[in-house]
């Protein structure tokens, strides 16, 4: 049963966002927000299902410069953080959806905080996949090693260089499957509307927002983080846990930077009881 809506591309706060929605909605709904140079495909259709079958109304979109959204010169991002959590709120305001489960993965775990502190009453539960805290002392990246940047002319070259990113990323997991990921790769790069500056240009804006306070946080909060996660190796996810009152930690075994399909049977479980009412 195909249970996607279909994408839409609609004009928020001045630029083109587009979205997929799964689900009755009518159910609770899920917001995925994904890290930098992350289309809405790395939340994956299949998982985005299996939660809608839970009783979730899911919603994943396109950040600006990823996928079929709004796309900036190379290296010259015209926004900073506030304005991709102005666009997450601006989502949910096309649907009608007035307070929603926000999922948050890596980068965009700054999005959440600026959503879940300066706007709590469109929250009703936040989840952090992959963040960090970003304070001082926490372990730097552990034994990444990235290719050289291809020939952004060549789809093919852009094809192997985001797959082996990919593969640096998930730490050396048991989990990591190359054909799966490469297949997701290659309808990436196909829809992207320009692949420099989905590499780029989210490294580049302004991080604006940021200096709020996980303290701060009072909607109930799931921390997500993979034990071979070498981006933000897991005293981050331990550090995120401890600076969120009342939060919840979920330690998947085996997962790197990442939430790979194997895993899906621990996540999404506990995502749909962090999730209920």
């Amino acid at each position: 049963m195909n249970l996607s809506h279909g994408e839409k591309t609609v004009q928020i706060n001045g630029v083109e966002l587009c979205f997929e929605t799964f689900g009755n909605p009518a159910d609770p709904a899920i917001l995925f927000i994904d890290g930098a140079s992350a289309s809405m495909l790395w939340w994956e259709t299949e998982m985005c299902e299996q939660i809608a079958h839970g009783g979730r109304f899911v919603i994943r979109y396109d950040n600006r410069d990823t996928g079929k959204s709004t796309s900036y010169p190379p290296g010259q991002p015209g926004y900073a953080y506030t304005d991709l959590a102005a666009d997450a709120l601006g989502i949910l305001d096309t649907l009608g959806i007035e307070r929603a489960h926000i999922v948050c993965r890596s980068m965009s775990g700054g999005i959440g905080l600026i959503i879940g502190v300066d706007h709590p009453d469109r929250v009703q539960s936040l989840t952090f996949v992959s963040t960090s805290t970003g304070e001082e002392g926490l372990p730097a990246a552990e034994g990444l090693t990235f290719p050289e940047e291809p020939d952004l002319t060549d789809s093919q070259a852009v094809v192997d260089y985001v797959v082996a990113s990919a593969k640096a990323c998930s730490g050396g997991s048991p989990y990591f499957a190359e054909t799966a990921t490469r297949a997701l790769v290659e309808r990436d790069v196909a829809r992207a509307r320009n692949m420099a500056s989905t590499l780029g240009n989210h490294y580049a804006m302004s991080f604006d927002g940021s200096s709020r306070d996980f303290s701060a946080v009072k909607a109930s909060t799931l921390v997500v983080h993979g034990d071979h996660d070498p981006v933000c190796p897991l005293p981050h996810g331990h550090a995120l846990h401890k600076a969120i009152p009342g939060a919840k930690l979920l330690v998947l075994e085996g997962a790197g930077h990442d939430l790979p399909k194997p895993l899906w049977d621990v996540f999404v479980p506990a995502l749909l009881r962090h999730t209920e009412g």
